[in-house]
């Protein structure tokens, strides 16, 4: 890949404490899918925070690395895709720019995922399930695919034509713990979907002028996407019914820092396991 093919940031950011973060965040969201990034990536990070590389660079050294490899090893296809989804992850949270609609969130997939997957950028033309392990391999209605696209319309309206000024701050957290819930129950794309709206999340937060505590998304990727599970599953004869708190716990911590004990294993819907031996 070449320099001009490249997404480049003309005057990335000298704070190295801001740039750390960043990465962070882009490794710590790929734990989602049990991705973990490889030494090398680790390596050429610790470069482009300390200014040695460009986000560019880092790229074009990988694809070099990654043609090297094995590409039928399941390992080096899970480190590729972990390594190239987090620096892009970095250089997206780095870049200020932002605009509010479904474009930019297929954009941001697309960027993402571009030379990953096939349908980066593209919304999925099947029906999906997912077997979840906090629901004991149940999984979430996700939205018919014929409908993604009014759907996001509808929310993204509704959402630009919301007014935040009259809110208590508990119910400004409620509103967008449920904003961000709608978007990722839609699951517009094949694969991707929970990292890609935590990075158009993030980013709208930051265009609102909230103060984004990224250790969370570092730190609690898993127990995100858990609590995003929580909040559009029910099974009403079994008394299970959908729940924001788990996600208004970590919105609190993200935005507000308080100091919510987010423990993963909270999520998992215990009158689902009931009959199990």
């Amino acid at each position: 890949m070449t320099n001009e093919e490249n997404y480049i940031i003309e005057n990335e950011i000298t704070n190295t404490t801001k740039k750390q973060e960043y990465w962070d965040t882009g490794i710590g969201l790929n734990k989602v899918d049990n991705l973990e990034p490889s030494e090398y990536l680790l390596k050429l990070s610790k470069k482009n925070i300390n200014g040695e590389l460009k986000y560019y660079e880092v790229e074009n050294l990988l694809n070099i690395y990654y043609k090297s490899q094995n590409p039928n090893d399941i390992k080096v296809q899970n480190e590729k895709e972990c390594d190239l989804v987090s620096l892009r992850i970095a250089q997206l949270l780095e870049e200020k720019t932002f605009g509010f609609n479904p474009i930019t969130l297929r954009n941001i997939h697309n960027f993402l995922f571009k030379g990953i997957y096939n349908f980066a950028g593209s919304y999925r033309n099947y029906n999906i399930t997912k077997k979840e392990n906090i629901l004991n391999q149940d999984t979430v209605k996700y939205v018919n695919y014929q409908d993604i696209e009014s759907f996001l319309d509808y929310d993204f309206k509704e959402e630009k034509n919301f007014d935040y000024s009259k809110l208590t701050k508990d119910e400004l957290i409620l509103h967008i713990a449920k904003f961000t819930s709608n978007i990722w129950q839609i699951h517009p794309f094949g694969e991707g979907n929970t990292r890609t709206t935590a990075v158009f999340i993030e980013k709208y937060l930051n265009n609102m002028g909230f103060n984004v505590n990224n250790d969370i998304f570092k730190d609690k990727s898993i127990y995100f996407r858990n609590a995003l599970v929580r909040c559009n599953y029910g099974n009403i004869p079994k008394g299970i019914y959908p729940t924001f708190d788990y996600l208004v716990m970590f919105f609190e911590n993200l935005l507000q820092n308080k100091n919510h004990d987010l423990k993963n294993r909270e999520l998992y819907v215990k009158e689902l396991f009931k009959n199990n031996k």
